[in-house]
């Protein structure tokens, strides 16, 4: 089925759950009684479609084009201390990938089928753009991860901000202090540094239960999220619908790789399920201002101390843009091809990357340059991308509290993947 392939693994033996090891057996499986708890994992691949850049491809991520800016380290921008000492950054690009933005995709709309049909349990996602929100999966059955923008504190005294004031500073630039302690606000995304949010491990031990793990656009790397696919019993099916192959999938009798763009598989799932129909009427419910549409023509608005904003609207212009997502004469989803998918986020990476660029610039002619005085850690960095052992321990069913700093620690520099 178009891009349908399966990838059986190391196991030679046959499956013992599924019929087969292709996505026809899965969506025989999916359809039986003895499918009733299915768990969703999600990572950076679900949203390149809405057009929101990954952040660690090399070459193309945002991280490998932060390289070329005066910035200590490109991750420096999701740094808590570097954070205190410069938040224009980081304010630069959540105004550019601030929710309501970008339209949900088919994968995230088929998260919400799940639901509807009673079978999703828990959706886990290292995704912080709240897409899984809008497309009307429940709240109460997403975990996210790695944190969101559907929340704010201040990082000093952690009193909670309006959501609506956040927005508006968001939009005008205007770097938001707490009115209690004076430090800054930022919303509740986990950066280097910071704990993963409690709900994260209250849930982890829910997958001790499930009837089905489907893995969607991850790379599982960064960890503890990626331990999540060890911890499902040894006679659950796995899932996984990625690019690439990815963690130890293919060393259990009932693994299933499916290679592929995610939404154009996720078609192919629904469509064995009998969900199309509904998979295209829902997500046509989503509809929205193409998301490099809102990023290259943003009308320019006042930024602290400047006109950044201005600014950083002039390299609109300069980007090419790209036919993507859009809806039919029908209101059926019509998916851009492959070619102009990587373009559309190329696009939307080097446009990123320059008005951060000059979000830099403007800051440190205003002073929020970090004194060399200040410890901004590099190694967090380093050390999050340090790949834990295939055989590494998985997290912990105890709920842990951001009062360890043992937990701070070993959270903090694992705690991203992507937006």
């Amino acid at each position: 089925m178009g891009n349908d392939q399966s990838h059986a693994g190391p196991h030679d033996g046959p499956p013992e759950v599924l019929e087969e090891r292709d996505l026809a057996s899965v969506a025989k499986y999916m359809k039986s009684p003895e499918c009733r708890r299915v768990f969703v994992m999600l990572g950076a691949g679900v949203s390149t479609a809405a057009g929101i850049p990954d952040f660690r491809s090399p070459g193309t991520g945002l991280y490998s084009n932060l390289q070329r800016l005066n910035l200590p380290y490109p991750e420096a921008v999701f740094e808590i201390n570097y954070f205190r000492q410069n938040p224009v950054p980081f304010y630069t690009l959540a105004r550019e990938l601030y929710p309501g933005q970008f339209r949900p995709t088919l994968t995230h709309t088929f998260v919400k089928l799940l639901a509807d049909h009673r079978l999703l349990d828990t959706c886990f996602t290292q995704n912080i753009d709240t897409l899984e929100r809008q497309a009307g999966v429940p709240g109460d059955r997403i975990v996210e991860a790695h944190g969101s923008f559907a929340s704010q504190h201040c990082v000093d005294c952690k009193a909670s901000f309006d959501g609506a004031a956040m927005k508006r500073g968001v939009e005008t630039g205007d770097i938001v202090k707490c009115g209690d302690c004076g430090g800054f606000v930022k919303p509740d995304i986990v950066f280097f540094g910071e704990s993963l949010p409690p709900v994260f491990h209250q849930k982890v031990p829910r997958l001790r239960a499930a009837d089905l793990l489907i893995v969607i656009g991850t790379s599982l790397t960064v960890h503890p999220f990626a331990s999540l696919t060890s911890l499902v019993p040894a006679g659950c099916p796995r899932v996984l619908i990625n690019m690439d192959p990815a963690g130890d999938f293919g060393t259990r009798a009932d693994d299933v790789t499916l290679l592929g763009r995610c939404d154009a598989i996720v078609r192919d799932l629904c469509r064995e399920l009998g969900w199309e129909a509904e998979l295209d009427r829902e997500w046509g419910k989503t509809e929205i201002l193409h998301p490099l549409d809102r990023l290259l023509a943003r009308p320019a608005t006042r930024e602290a101390g400047g006109d950044l904003a201005a600014s950083t609207n002039d390299t609109a212009d300069a980007v090419p843009r790209t036919e993507g997502v859009a809806g039919a004469s029908d209101g059926s989803p019509v998916v851009a091809t492959p070619e102009a998918e990587d373009a559309r986020v190329e696009a939307a990476v080097d446009a990123l990357v320059e008005k951060i660029g000059k979000g830099l610039e403007i800051s440190e002619r205003e002073g929020h340059r970090p004194p060399a005085t200040v410890a901004i850690a590099p190694e967090a960095a380093a050390a999050e991308e340090t790949k834990v052992a295939s055989d590494s321990k998985p997290p912990d069913d105890t709920p842990k509290t951001d009062d360890s700093p043992s937990e701070r620690k070993e959270d903090g520099p694992s705690a991203r993947e992507k937006l």
